[in-house]
């Protein structure tokens, strides 16, 4: 006899490239094993109704379909909602679903600017039933969750040097149509920043490497797109920035490198880290997400990196054989059994204790892309 598991009904507000995926991960659940929840998605929001039709086709726990978003907040067959949408509605959108009581996964950044993140965190803080967390889901791959556990066992001695980043090169072609990620008003003055910059600083803000200082190199590579009817109008974002930051923890003191690139030819969507210490190094990249390198040092000894071809080790176990290949998909996949774990058994009762990104975490990552925006007006370093 099947085992009961806990019902968790989701409504997704914005039903774009993002939306889609967390269906594919609902839809796609009996992959995961051993688990006490499952979500069922009830309701489903965008202005652009065209959109329901790949619900429709697919998921008949569908009950609810609008444009409105307040029927979401409103109705009683939804329990928590993801919500995917620009970076200006942030503000609006989260704190009206966590002051309706539905638990919340939400995009990054989190807000347009450090002030509508403070508006949201207030919320939050106002309501401490409701379940918030943001969307990052690099850290649940096994290589990145390998690198995570060396953390958590502190075995780099002396750190050397942290470098983290995501990159990708798709405005690269200067003629693809301009969208809002190009328009302050729609996504901030952030540009690559606030939609690629949690991803390199999840893993280093969690192991408490917030960075003291900042200097930023920002670009705006193209300047110029065409809009839906040709015409050419300016980009206004940042298309790449490089963070040089400088980490001081109680009892060390590193370098630590941030690349959030727009423009990266040849990146389809390469998140990596890097961190090198006097004992033990480690370094994984998405671009390669078979292979682990670490090198283990000691006092005479060789340097010798070890080259670790890395099967299906996940935090979630799956049917998944162990000697297959992991991927985005699986990443999203594993990010939402996260997120539903927390949801139904709270934090300190999860199946295994990687959560998602925290509300304080968009904080800290809101602090640090702050003072890289003075930084590269200045060209100076800026303390955060």
């Amino acid at each position: 006899m099947a085992r009961a598991k806990r019902e968790l009904r989701f409504g997704i507000i914005g039903l774009g490239l993002m939306g889609r995926e967390f269906g594919s991960a609902a839809a796609r659940w009996c992959h995961l094993l051993n688990l006490d929840f499952v979500p069922r998605i009830t309701a489903i929001c965008d202005a652009n109704e065209k959109l329901f039709d790949w619900w429709d086709d697919n998921f008949d726990s569908v009950k609810l379909r609008t444009t409105n978003y307040y029927d979401l907040l409103g109705s009683s067959e939804v329990d928590a909602i993801y919500c995917a949408v620009p970076h200006n509605l942030h503000a609006q959108f989260y704190t009206d679903i966590i002051s309706a009581g539905k638990h919340m996964l939400g995009e990054k950044p989190f807000g347009i600017d450090a002030a509508a993140n403070a508006q949201i965190v207030e919320v939050i803080r106002q309501h401490p039933d409701v379940v918030v967390a943001c969307s990052s889901e690099f850290p649940f791959f096994p290589g990145a969750q390998r690198v995570i556990r060396y953390i958590n066992e502190q075995r780099f001695g002396q750190i050397i040097e942290v470098s983290s980043g995501l990159l990708h090169s798709s405005d690269l072609d200067p003629n693809k149509k301009i969208n809002w990620k190009r328009m302050i008003h729609m996504n901030g003055e952030y540009g690559c920043m606030g939609d690629l910059g949690m991803h390199p600083l999840h893993i280093p803000l969690r192991a408490g490497w917030m960075p003291k200082n900042v200097r930023a190199m920002l670009s705006n590579i193209v300047t110029q797109r065409p809009d839906s009817n040709g015409q050419m109008v300016p980009c206004e974002t940042w298309d790449n920035a490089t963070l040089a930051c400088e980490v001081q923890t109680a009892d060390q003191n590193f370098p630590m490198y941030i690349q959030t690139y727009r423009i990266s030819p040849g990146d389809t969507n390469t998140w990596f880290i890097r961190i090198t210490g006097t004992k033990f190094s480690v370094e994984y990249s998405s671009k390669f997400p078979k292979t682990l390198r670490t090198m283990e040092y000691t006092s005479g000894g060789e340097q010798a990196w070890k080259v670790l071809d890395m099967g299906y080790e996940t935090a979630y176990p799956t049917i998944t054989g162990g000697i297959f290949e992991f991927g985005f998909s699986d990443g999203l996949l594993q990010m939402w059994a996260a997120f539903c774990d927390q949801l139904a058994n709270g934090r300190d009762r999860m199946h295994q204790p990687y959560y998602c990104a925290t509300p304080e975490e968009t904080m800290l990552h809101h602090r640090v892309l702050t003072a890289a925006l003075e930084s590269g007006k200045q060209k100076q370093v800026v303390t955060i």
